[in-house]
């Protein structure tokens, strides 16, 4: 990078692939960045380092990030006939996993982070600037210190420039070893961060206008730590700390694990107003025999237990899981016990896909593979059954009144969008100087995709 560029202001891009997790990594990186010099762009074609935020989780994961590399390529390309310098960097799962053959198979690659290691990434973004003969700038190892205690925090303007809503990671890693899942070979063993840490930071999102707080992790609900007293605690007393926040007028989490759902975090459910009623619970399964091939560790009737001890303690909650068709080995009972639980349970939304091999797990070895047509065939059923629950769900708010966090402007004038407590998109007709407030609303109309909503008054209680 020239010595004009270094004085001048640096512009970065980051593109984040998957999860939530994905997106709060990413604004981390970027904070980290910002005192480096780094302004974020939503623009590629004038950015100084471009980053890519990866994801493991899916099929040809890797292979898609390759071919996007090979398009940056081309971009890096037209900037140095223009005599400018295009730092490339690739972070996230499948960093993680591919480790030096990205730089092998795409040497324009100038770094590579893994997500335990993007506390490292001003590091090796500044001795890449320098360009000191270094053929290979890796990180992918699991370091033993914590990366958020190096990590520096958020300024209140980069916060405020978000919006009303945030994500905070408050675990990392998973222990469960599900039999399809790359999780724990990507991102580790289950890490929690500590309590006073988690507090700090949604109180300082909360100072800068934040509202509404998701707690993220792998496995969300198996966080544990030590409160003042040195006794361990769990996500439930977690979330009774946090309900202290003044400002703080939302909270969330995802993704947990059946396994984790103990008493006090359905108490919390019960009796935190500000805990939205809304879970996302995944059971990939209907079938106890899928389940345990699936190293699941739990039964089916387990799963309905937690649901009905849910829905006696919050009435209004709203459900959401994980489905995985086509697992190996998976029989047509198998699927009808998928389906007969989807029934039973009945679902606001819910993802679900077709299972495929990821290298490196169990299930990738297993000769009991299902055929591509018939997994299709299973998925298109299963997502007809769950899109008529989602709208069903939809339809019973027609003419309901709710909260509603205003968090972005809509594509019509005079139109601000925001979520519902069950998560809904919901668009009213708005000043925008209610942005970020939480408004009284009834809905009017049901979209495909989303709500419409009536303003009632401008603030909610």
């Amino acid at each position: 990078m020239s010595e004009k560029q270094d004085k001048a202001e640096k512009k970065v891009f980051i593109k984040t692939y998957g999860c939530q997790m994905n997106v709060y990594d990413t604004t981390r990186m970027a904070d980290a960045l910002g005192g480096q010099g780094y302004r974020e762009t939503s623009n590629m074609e004038e950015a100084d380092l471009v980053l890519l935020n990866t994801c493991h989780i899916r099929e040809k994961a890797s292979e898609k990030v390759y071919s996007e590399l090979g398009r940056i390529r081309q971009l890096k390309e037209r900037r140095q006939k223009d005599g400018k310098n295009t730092l490339i960097g690739v972070a996230g799962c499948v960093a993680q996993a591919e480790g030096a053959e990205i730089q092998r198979r795409a040497p324009i690659v100038d770094l590579v982070v893994g997500p335990q290691s993007y506390h490292k990434l001003t590091g090796l973004v500044a001795r890449a600037e320098g360009k000191n003969g270094e053929s290979e700038l890796i990180e992918t190892e699991f370091p033993t210190e914590d990366k958020f205690n190096h990590l520096p925090a958020p300024t209140k303007r980069q916060i405020k420039a978000r919006g009303a809503s945030a994500f905070l990671t408050i675990q990392e890693g998973c222990d469960k070893f599900c039999a399809f899942c790359v999780v724990p070979y990507t991102r580790g063993a289950e890490v929690s961060r500590p309590l006073n840490q988690i507090v700090e930071e949604a109180r300082l999102l909360a100072e800068s206008g934040v509202r509404e707080v998701t707690l993220l992790g792998q496995n969300v609900n198996a966080w544990h730590g030590v409160n003042t007293k040195e006794k361990e605690i769990g996500l439930g007393h977690l979330l009774f700390e946090l309900a202290k926040i003044d400002g703080l007028d939302r909270l969330r989490y995802t993704t947990s694990h059946p396994n984790d759902m103990d008493d006090t975090l359905i108490a919390a459910h019960r009796d935190l107003e500000c805990l939205m009623p809304y879970l996302h619970l995944p059971v990939q399964s209907g079938s106890d025999k899928i389940l345990k091939t699936m190293n699941r560790r739990h039964t089916r009737d387990d799963y309905f237990r937690i649901i009905d001890v849910m829905r006696e303690a919050r009435p209004d909650i709203a459900l959401s899981s994980d489905f995985i068709v086509g697992f190996p080995g998976e029989s047509d009972k198998d699927f009808e016990d998928t389906m007969d639980l989807v029934r039973r349970v009945t679902y606001a939304s819910a993802y679900s896909f077709k299972y495929s091999p990821r290298p490196g797990t169990p299930a990738a070895d297993s000769d009991n593979q299902v055929d591509e047509t018939i997994k299709n065939e299973r998925l298109q059923e299963l997502q007809k059954l769950l899109t008529f629950q989602q709208k069903s769900f939809n339809k019973n708010c027609l003419n309901r009144e709710m909260s509603l966090l205003l968090e972005r402007k809509g594509r019509l004038e005079g139109q601000l969008v925001g979520r519902s407590p069950w998560l809904q998109p919901v668009q009213v007709q708005a000043p925008k100087n209610l942005l970020g407030d939480i408004v009284k609303v009834s809905i009017s109309d049901i979209g495909s995709n989303s709500l419409f909503g009536t303003l009632i008054n401008e603030k909610a209680a």
